[in-house]
């Protein structure tokens, strides 16, 4: 709960070793799946429990209990930019350890989403909100981009507390067999993706780099008309998990 007395200590003393959740949605997420958070802040209770009542009053008792109201000066010095809701908070993140043993529990009925070095924080952001929307296993990131970086966790909405998100190694990569997106593949409407399976997209920019294509099970394409050369990352991973989902009706 946070300090009425002092919050904006509190947040300075957690900051950084703390996930920002931006907005009242990535709070709202966040605590329907567990997140721990130590402290809230808003510049209006008042319109953030009102918020609450009409969007999500099965977490309005909680959100009563850890916002504190601050100036709105106070407020905006804590976060990079201000929210339209006015509301910020400070979680702790879920620990490596326990993110790679959820991604390697079998049984598996659900796909880990693979990004293979993404470079677009935004889009990042957009696919593990869509993989918590489709309940999938988790998402693991390849090269330097962090999928716990403010700007994609604000993309996310607070729901990477929802399902996996951890960066390994390509050869570090959860089991189950490995479908890979590209343009010289398998007509997705085809085949049936497993439960267990591994999604990987490549980059926005050069695709799927040579160590995620040697590990590849099968390359998989998406229907594309000709002369469009390409699908927006989130989109090509809606369009893919929607696939996997469909197959279960």
């Amino acid at each position: 709960m946070t300090d009425p007395a002092d919050p904006a200590g509190l947040w300075h003393r957690l900051a950084d070793s703390s996930v920002l959740l931006d907005g009242f949605h990535a709070l709202k997420h966040a605590v329907r799946f567990g997140a721990e958070i130590p402290v809230a802040v808003t510049t209006d209770r008042a319109a953030a429990l009102a918020l609450a009542d009409e969007l999500a009053p099965d977490v309005r008792g909680t959100l009563d209990a850890l916002l504190t109201e601050v100036p709105e000066p106070v407020y905006a010095s804590l976060v990079p930019r201000p929210h339209p809701t006015a509301v910020a908070a400070l979680a702790v993140r879920p620990s490596r350890a326990a993110n790679l043993e959820r991604l390697a529990h079998r049984p598996r009925t659900a796909p880990v989403v693979v990004l293979d070095n993404p470079r677009n924080l935004g889009n990042a952001g957009a696919v593990i909100r869509l993989a918590a929307g489709f309940g999938a296993t988790g998402v693991v990131t390849t090269g330097t981009l962090d999928p716990w970086h403010p700007t994609v966790v604000r993309g996310g909405a607070g729901l990477h507390f929802a399902t996996a998100v951890e960066r390994t190694a390509v050869e570090e990569l959860p089991w189950g067999p490995v479908f890979a997106l590209d343009a010289e593949g398998d007509d997705i409407r085809g085949l049936k993706l497993p439960d267990d399976a591994v999604l990987a997209f490549g980059s926005e920019r050069s695709g799927l780099s040579a160590e995620l294509r040697a590990r590849a099970d099968h390359l998989v394409s998406l229907p594309m008309r000709p002369q469009v050369s390409s699908y927006n990352l989130a989109t090509s991973v809606g369009m893919t998990l929607y696939h996997w989902s469909a197959a279960g009706f």
